[in-house]
């Protein structure tokens, strides 16, 4: 067996750039060329690239401020989520704490000031909150409450907060607010004006527009994500009606435009509309998936590309590479095909990629996206290429509950979380083995996070399902997962739920795995990270020793990070273990034969 599926790993790859609004020739992006995903600053006048973190565990999140000075980064313990901002010069330098009276938290968002000033978002087990003030010196607090919340911008001239609430208590469907800055009269922190569509309706801010003190939304008034303008401080509002057919994303342009980017049966297409004519153009970009997309000063679009076939790259509308990482880059894989299967509650959308050898029905693996609020796309996933070239098809299903399909389908499994997301798995399952795609006596469900939290409900659900299962860092025993998940997520659970635990507790019993381990039949492995905030290491412990308990085969490979890994060894050790698992459990050593 070659390492083909190990080269699309180790294959260095870059996020897009972001840069600083009054410094453009400074940018910030990720980039995991170093065998770990950290920062990197860019000179595009001098062309010099610089590693600006180094950590262990590597880097998730930073930021480059207006000025171009300073590049922030959030500094967190073993992938723990729960850290410090600190920031760093843009040409080297000592770092130093943004805020050295700001105590340890998860994120709530960051917004940058070109004066020095910044505002910081925290959620700790008291709720959210959000700090403001002058890098280096006191933060004074601007906004607290019990319920989660998310700091989300601040005005060019530094006077306006616009930040996301629960206050209402879903923070599913949040509301805007907009909040006086430090400095300005009648006083920091004072309402402005608020927004908010009433229950059951998402509105989120985006930004302050280039100049002045409109503030883009997105709003869900239709059932479909769309753009608003709002404008607190005259309440004036315009709805932006596109008519696309997709759920759209839009932010501004250096020129006060707008850049929309619609997402619609698991690929994008990219959109300029000009607010002054109200006229939409279509970009010139490849069929496939833009993760993320920015225009420039010169009006030229930089995104970040890729499709099931096709690995990722930075390029302009100018059809040039922008950025390119150092080293091989990763052999192609096959195209993802689409699937519409008619479910309990409407059609199912899925992706399925079929093994380049061999003929069907095929050995397996339907994986399943976490989230749940995000979507399989027809992006490039060297995981999905890995189990492809082992011989086995691969099916991603877009369950209800899952994004790009409206706001109805996205919101269905309230209530009946993981139960009615299985019925949509189930009809695709039964689907892939009906018209002779899927092998059913060689079907693996695997997922991660909120994936493998619905791969191990599955194996204890529908037993009779699956072959295997595969769960990484899953919840496995949601009792035991909301006591020890961070606010944020309680609040998440607590909207999707209904209540929490003590409050519904039939309908946490009956969306638990670990009400079903009695009931499992087919082998399973479970991947945990040590230092997981969102999918907490104990209660995989509780399953895993209910497993134990009931004499049921399973396996378990751990790790110490959060939840999952920035470390490329680290993910291909995991790949490898699921790889193996599932070749060993499904006798389907055979099935490799084949592969490149």
């Amino acid at each position: 067996m070659g390492e083909r599926w190990q080269e699309r790993f180790r294959a260095g790859r870059v996020g897009l750039p972001s840069w600083a609004r009054e410094a453009p020739d400074h940018s910030l992006f990720r980039s995991d060329v170093s065998g770990t995903w950290e920062l990197y600053a860019w000179d595009r006048a001098s062309g010099e690239r610089r590693q600006v973190t180094k950590r262990h565990h590597g880097t998730e999140t930073g930021a480059i401020d207006p000025t171009g000075a300073w590049v922030w980064w959030f500094d967190d313990s073993g992938g723990d989520e729960f850290g410090v901002w600190r920031r760093r010069p843009f040409t080297g330098g000592p770092d130093e704490r943004a805020f050295p009276g700001l105590e340890p938290s998860f994120m709530g968002g960051l917004a940058l000031g070109a004066s020095g000033s910044a505002v910081v978002g925290r959620s700790t087990d008291h709720g959210f909150s959000a700090h403001a003030g002058w890098a280096g010196g006191a933060a004074e607090t601007v906004y607290a409450h019990r319920e989660e919340g998310w700091v989300c911008g601040l005005s060019r001239d530094g006077s306006l907060i616009a930040l996301a609430h629960s206050e209402h208590g879903d923070s599913r469907h949040m509301a805007v607010r907009v909040l006086r800055a430090p400095g300005t009269a009648p006083g920091a922190g004072d309402t402005v004006a608020d927004l908010w569509d009433g229950p059951g309706r998402d509105l989120t801010p985006v930004g302050f527009a280039p100049a002045g003190t409109c503030l883009l939304v997105l709003h869900e008034r239709h059932g479909r994500r769309e753009p608003l303008l709002w404008d607190p401080l005259t309440g004036d509002e315009r709805e932006i009606r596109l008519g696309l057919a997709g759920e759209v994303w839009a932010d501004w342009t250096p020129a006060g435009a707008l850049l929309v980017t619609e997402e619609a049966r698991g690929r994008t297409a990219l959109y300029r509309y000009d607010l002054g004519t109200e006229s939409l153009t279509r970009l010139d970009v490849p069929e496939g998936v833009v993760s993320a997309a920015a225009e420039r000063p010169d009006g030229t679009v930089e995104y970040a590309w890729s499709s099931a076939a096709h690995p990722p790259v930075v390029r302009d509308t100018s059809g040039s590479v922008v950025l390119r990482a150092d080293g091989p880059q990763a052999p192609p894989s096959v195209p993802a095909e689409d699937a519409f299967v008619e479910g309990p509650g409407g059609t199912v959308h899925a992706l399925v990629s079929r093994p380049a050898t061999g003929t069907a029905p095929y050995p397996t693996v339907f994986c399943l996206h976490g989230g749940p609020q995000v979507q399989d796309r027809d992006s490039f996933d060297p995981a999905v290429a890995a189990w492809v070239d082992h011989g086995f098809a691969v099916v991603r299903v877009n369950y209800r509950g899952s994004t790009g399909y409206g706001a109805a389908w996205r919101d269905a499994l309230e209530g009946r979380v993981g139960l009615t997301e299985l019925e949509d798995v189930t009809a695709v399952r039964d689907w892939a083995v009906t018209t002779g795609l899927a092998d059913p006596d060689r079907l693996v469900v695997e997922g991660g996070s909120w994936g493998g939290y619905l791969a191990l409900l599955a194996l204890g659900r529908h037993p009779h399902d699956w072959s295997a299962g595969i769960a990484a860092v899953p919840i496995a025993d949601y009792a035991t997962a909301y006591a020890d998940e961070m606010e944020a997520l309680r609040s998440f659970d607590r909207a999707l739920f209904g209540g929490a635990p003590d409050q519904v507790p039939d309908r946490y019993r009956r969306s638990s795995p670990i009400t079903y381990a009695a009931a499992l039949r087919a082998p399973v492995l479970v991947l945990a990270g040590e230092n997981d905030p969102r999918c907490p290491i104990r209660q995989v412990d509780t399953y895993l020793d209910r497993l134990a308990a009931l004499g049921k085969e399973h396996e378990v490979y751990r790790f110490d990070a959060g939840h999952g890994s920035f470390v490329v060894d680290e993910r291909i050790r995991q790949m490898a273990a699921e790889l193996d698992f599932a070749l060993r459990v499904t006798a389907g050593e055979g099935a490799a034969a084949g592969a490149s």
